[in-house]
């Protein structure tokens, strides 16, 4: 009977050494979807926040429907803008499928959806 124990004993080892080794070569793994530590941290104390107004805004989605009107909307900053709306001081003059055009006064600013490949193509 005590070579049954043993036996036993000796297999159930056998599976659970693998099994703590797996368990410790996931746990030197980082969490690929985790935002960098310096976003994490709180900003220094004697740090100022950037103004509101002094970046440009940043065009994140465009939804134009095919003869829809009213269906000409952007998501500017994360904030739902429709065309004619006002953002932060400028109305929403245009909406296209990849740019917006905000209108402040007589200045009109182009904002792209995607700015580095618009940047990058050959005139």
């Amino acid at each position: 009977m005590d070579e049954a124990v043993s036996a036993r004993l000796l297999s159930a080892m056998l599976l659970v050494a693998p099994l703590a080794a797996l368990a410790q070569s996931h746990q030197g793994l980082s969490d690929p979807t985790r935002p960098p530590a310096e976003a994490m941290q709180p900003a220094a104390a004697g740090a100022q926040a950037e103004p509101a107004g002094a970046r440009k805004p940043v065009l994140q989605s465009v939804l134009v429907g095919k003869g829809h009107t009213g269906r000409e909307v952007a998501v500017i900053d994360g904030e739902i803008v429709r065309k004619g709306d006002k953002f932060r001081g400028a109305v929403l003059e245009d909406v296209g499928p990849n740019e917006v055009v905000l209108r402040r006064g007589t200045q009109k600013e182009k904002l792209v959806l995607f700015p580095l490949a618009a940047g990058s193509r050959k005139k």
